[in-house]
């Protein structure tokens, strides 16, 4: 064996084990790791959790000490109550002489003790019956009557439900008993166990509407914030409310985006201005070339004023943007039919497939100037493009497959810096500016989406389009 693993085992052996506190601390976090997994991911949800657990707790706890104390004391003490008339009862029938068949004896337990005495012959007493699953009756009133009377005797507390029969073995008779069962049981539990769990409901209807009445504004809040993560607009009829915390988010919302807006606007004029001021001084280049006749060959300052202009409206284009435009319903069907037509005219082989409904909303032109520039990348280096376009619950998942040269992975994401162009994998094409994926990618964003860029299985380049619709 190596020197090291020797030392490495050593180290082990002389390594302390965890305390008893870290121990109980590991345990812990892996079973509050192992609740949270599965615990509800809503606040409502989770709302309605820390009100009811707390309140089905408190009510096992008094549910049980009643029943643990109350119930099965008074239970006990009715009981051994009852049982110590019946002993009277024997008392007298045993001291007394019997007279008119014991019937001073009969009277006084049905007036003054409640309970109707028979006396039987003294034939044997039926066989013990069948006991319930659980009850507290049978065992009290049975270990009373052995304590007390200490005869042979027999119980029904099943047959009636509202009466008891109790028989006595005396020497030449039998004493027969009937008691009602609240004598013996405590009866009522049931009343307060509904009125524990009827409040309980009530308390629980109080709390689930207060509960929803203060979460809804937070749920406007995060939808409004959602719709404007997508460029849509804000809901018309948002408004901070609930709680005070709730309403500083809400106006805290507000404000920033109002501020994103102005900020917008004052982007936009001064880029309109800029273009203004540029656009006139192209112009009079070209008109000077214009006026310079055949002096001079002026193709290539005519080339270079084209390139210039090119690349300023592409440049204002991606400064710009397109947040000003409203959302609105844009076609996925009809826009891939006028690809297929591109398709055809560029001598491209374009395969389409749409999975979902074709309507979506977006903010049209932007969206289709998005396409535009991933699909007209693909037919400017590839013969072959296949388009899949899956619409489903919530999400746009639009895949954009070439057979061109690709792009190595280490250079994907550079691709949508603006002005990159690559020079090795994709031709330099005299026409573009670098900015049509990055143009792409900042209207995905605006959506609220993304783009990403992949291999293909056709062998190039595979563009994947995200955005919740």
């Amino acid at each position: 064996m190596a020197s090291s693993d020797i030392t490495e085992r050593q180290g082990e052996a002389h390594k302390p084990a965890p305390s008893f506190g870290e121990s109980v601390l590991a345990l812990w976090r892996r079973s509050a790791r192992r609740v949270a997994r599965y615990m509800p991911k809503r606040l409502y949800a989770r709302s309605l959790i820390i009100v009811i657990a707390p309140m089905i707790l408190f009510q096992s706890i008094v549910a049980f000490v009643f029943m643990e104390r109350h119930w099965q004391t008074v239970t006990m003490r009715l009981s051994a109550g009852v049982t110590r008339d019946i002993a009277a009862i024997i008392d007298m029938i045993e001291t007394y002489p019997p007279g008119d068949n014991y019937a001073n004896a009969i009277r006084i337990a049905q007036e003054r003790l409640g309970l109707k005495v028979d006396l039987l012959p003294p034939d044997p007493l039926p066989a013990p019956g069948p006991k319930p699953f659980f009850s507290i009756l049978d065992h009290f009133l049975s270990q009373e009557i052995n304590r007390q009377i200490n005869r042979p005797f027999w119980l029904d507390t099943v047959g009636n439900s509202n009466v008891v029969e109790i028989r006595v073995q005396l020497q030449d008779k039998v004493l027969r008993v009937f008691a009602r069962r609240s004598q013996t049981y405590a009866s009522n539990t049931h009343i307060f166990l509904l009125w524990m769990g009827g409040t309980s409901l009530v308390l629980l209807a109080i709390a689930i509407a207060f509960l929803r009445n203060q979460i809804r504004p937070i749920l406007q809040l995060a939808e409004a914030a959602e719709s404007f993560g997508k460029g849509r607009p804000m809901p018309s009829d948002f408004r901070p409310r609930g709680a005070d915390e709730v309403r500083r988010a809400g106006k805290a919302f507000i404000l920033m985006r109002e501020r994103i807006e102005r900020q917008i606007e004052q982007r936009t004029a001064m880029l309109t201005g800029v273009s203004h001021d540029l656009r006139t001084i192209l112009t009079r280049f070209k008109l000077q070339l214009a006026l310079a006749g055949s002096k001079m060959d002026t193709r290539p300052m005519e080339q270079d004023i084209n390139d210039m202009q090119s690349m300023l409206e592409g440049y204002l284009a991606f400064a710009k943007g397109d947040a000003s435009e409203d959302t609105g319903f844009f076609d996925l069907e009809e826009f891939l039919g006028k690809l297929e037509a591109e398709a055809k005219l560029r001598k491209r082989k374009l395969t389409t497939k749409l999975s979902g409904r074709p309507e979506i909303t977006v903010r049209p032109i932007a969206f289709s100037r998005l396409l535009s520039n991933i699909v007209g990348n693909a037919f400017r280096y590839a013969k072959k493009v296949e388009i899949t376009a899956i619409h489903s619950a919530g999400s746009l998942t639009i895949t954009v497959d070439d057979n061109g040269p690709g792009i190595p992975p280490e250079r994907r994401e550079d691709v949508f810096k603006p002005f990159v162009r690559l020079d090795e994998a994709r031709n330099q094409d005299a026409s573009g500016t670098g900015l049509g994926l990055s143009i792409a990618r900042d209207i995905a964003r605006a959506h609220g989406g993304d783009i990403k860029l992949d291999d293909s299985p056709l062998g190039g380049l595979r563009a994947i389009i995200r955005i919740p619709a």
